[in-house]
């Protein structure tokens, strides 16, 4: 089992990363709250699948999908609370990927305002990108992750078993995010990825170790040196601002997350090779590599002003302008401000 540190002082955790982990999760979680204090929360296909495995809790089960993630679902889960009389106390158990995570977090940060809580991420993009850091929040109509807080679970779980049932689709979603740290911080990473992509796609277990552990290695890094984004951190929604977008415009349901923030990166590039940022050989690269990995690399072929109207609510949008992530040369990425007609003026 490997164990690597998220550093913000008195809300420092660890990150356990290892095979088999479910088996004993119980063992883990009496480390981070007693059992008879703790409720779970996970969607109906992880229960579904792992009910035999999971602790002996109370536990609550969602619908599955990013629909699902509004407040009208966190209300729901605000009066289930109440009904099993959770106090501040009561440790709530979060078990799922990134949509139950992302739910199961605001609902923690909120409830009696604030409860502890623990991820438990069951899907590839969970376990190296949202379970870490503590950004927690639900969706609006008008755009992703509008409503929202800051606050860190007392621990990560990654047990990478869970990958074995993980759908395809949802598996290269996560190597999409796992790209994009190699492409903001470390290029001999994202070499690693390109040499590997046989084995990346064949679920590897060697090869998997190294990637979710080097994902979370440069994402806890990232937050403990900025925790509420006021710096460094703006550099992991590197390809996030399009794939925000794309998201919103496909209804949160036609094309997924990771397939969004490829397309994204793609456009990134692009634009910053447009702006003499990078070199076309960087964009080349970065294509290339999503497409090995079988991820769309190309927008969705919404209207101009569509994807100008969603951009203009984006939270990274400062006086008119949007903190856009651009590319200088993998391994390393930089904040530019432009307006939504600067950027949609690449599409």
């Amino acid at each position: 089992m490997k164990k690597i540190s998220v550093k913000l002082g008195n809300r420092s955790y660890p990150i356990l990363i290892g095979s088999g982990l479910i088996k004993r999760l119980t063992p883990h979680l009496l480390k981070a709250a007693p059992p008879s204090r703790s409720i779970g929360l996970t969607n109906l296909p992880v229960y579904r699948l792992y009910k035999n495995r999971l602790p002996d809790m109370p536990w609550i089960v969602l619908p599955d999908g990013e629909r699902t993630k509004n407040l009208a679902t966190v209300e729901k889960i605000y009066h289930r609370l109440v009904s099993l009389k959770a106090d501040r106390q009561t440790t709530l158990v979060v078990v799922g990927g990134g949509v139950v995570g992302d739910i199961g977090g605001f609902v923690a940060a909120t409830y009696l305002r604030g409860i502890p809580f623990v991820q438990v991420p069951t899907t590839l993009l969970a376990q190296v990108d949202s379970s870490v850091g503590g950004k927690t929040g639900v969706d609006l109509k008008s755009g992703k992750n509008l409503i929202g807080a800051f606050y860190q679970p007392r621990v990560v779980l990654i047990d990478t078993d869970f990958l074995k049932t993980l759908p395809d689709r949802e598996y290269l979603c996560g190597l999409s995010e796992v790209v994009k740290y190699g492409i903001i911080q470390d290029e001999r990473f994202f070499d690693f990825l390109e040499k590997n992509v046989s084995r990346l796609l064949e679920k590897d277990k060697s090869v998997l170790a190294r990637v979710i552990s080097r994902s979370c290695e440069i994402k806890a890094e990232v937050v403990s040196r900025d925790e509420r984004e006021g710096g460094l951190r703006v550099i992991l929604n590197y390809g996030h601002t399009l794939g925000h977008a794309i998201e919103t415009l496909s209804g949160y349901r036609a094309i997924h997350h990771g397939e969004a923030v490829s397309c994204g990166m793609v456009f990134s590039a692009r634009l910053s090779w447009k702006r003499g940022l990078c070199a076309k050989t960087t964009v080349d690269r970065i294509q290339t590599l999503l497409v090995r990995l079988g991820l769309p690399t190309d927008c969705p072929r919404y209207p101009r002003r569509d994807y100008a109207r969603v951009m203009s609510v984006d939270k990274k949008s400062r006086g008119g302008k949007i903190r856009f992530i651009a590319v200088r040369r993998i391994g390393q990425v930089i904040p530019i401000d432009l307006t939504v007609d600067q950027i949609t003026g690449y599409l």
